[in-house]
């Protein structure tokens, strides 16, 4: 009888791009691994990207005392400027009133300049009013900018550390068809040979059961034959 096939090793699959081992999956015990060999290239980019990405979640909304300040002089440029801009409206105007009642009635002390004085402070106030608005404002939009392009950052780091992962799994995948491939194959072949072996076996019954009975057919005739010499002899 011939010696039993042993079934066939685990067949391990690679991925290789230009002569390198790009991804690689293999058995050890029960257990398939699949790993995906990083370049140094690739390995620094991806700690970077990774490394970013966590430091940048966890500072998201913390507003740093530098950052703090640069807000604080762009919003105190900001004033100025405003404060400026109502000066050089109103002081004109002011002036112009006073130099104008005065050369009409020698004196401020009347009504007309009082109501025309009145009516420049007003608006001048509500100018004021609506800086510090303005300011509150711009303010609101120096934070909102930032949690913006913060933002933007953000999705970009993920974005990349998506891209670097899904590019990872997918070659991982592609070698773990492939060693699917070679145990698919193994096991076809495996199955051919056995069933080539239980055909030869097969055979082999076959011819020493037709050895078995023509032995007993000649052992049948040579007993007929002794028979009919004896009861001849008698």
């Amino acid at each position: 009888m011939g010696k039993s096939s042993k079934y066939p090793a685990y067949a391990t699959g690679n991925i290789n791009i230009n002569g390198n081992n790009v991804a690689s999956t293999s058995k050890q015990n029960n257990t398939v691994n699949s790993s995906y060999n990083m370049s140094d290239l690739e390995k620094s980019i991806y700690d970077g990207v990774q490394s970013n990405l966590a430091q940048s979640l966890g500072n998201l909304f913390a507003i740093s005392d530098e950052k703090q300040k640069q807000w604080n002089s762009q919003l105190e440029t900001y004033k100025k400027q405003g404060i400026k801009a109502i000066n050089d409206i109103y002081t004109p105007m002011e002036t112009a009133l006073k130099n104008d009642i005065a050369s009409r009635f020698g004196n401020l002390d009347n009504s007309i300049f009082m109501n025309n004085l009145s009516s420049i402070t007003d608006n001048k106030a509500q100018a004021v009013a609506d800086l510090s608005d303005n300011i509150l404002s711009k303010q609101s939009d120096l934070y909102n900018t930032e949690l913006a392009n913060r933002m933007n950052y953000v999705n970009t780091l993920n974005n990349l550390y998506n891209g670097f992962n899904n590019n990872i799994l997918n070659y991982m995948q592609f070698a773990l068809k492939n060693s699917e491939s070679g145990n698919n194959y193994n096991d076809r072949a495996y199955k051919a040979k056995i069933q080539q072996q239980q055909m030869f076996l097969n055979t082999l019954n076959a011819i020493a059961n037709l050895g078995t009975q023509g032995i007993n057919g000649y052992k049948t005739l040579t007993d007929v034959a002794a028979s009919k010499v004896k009861s001849k002899t008698t």
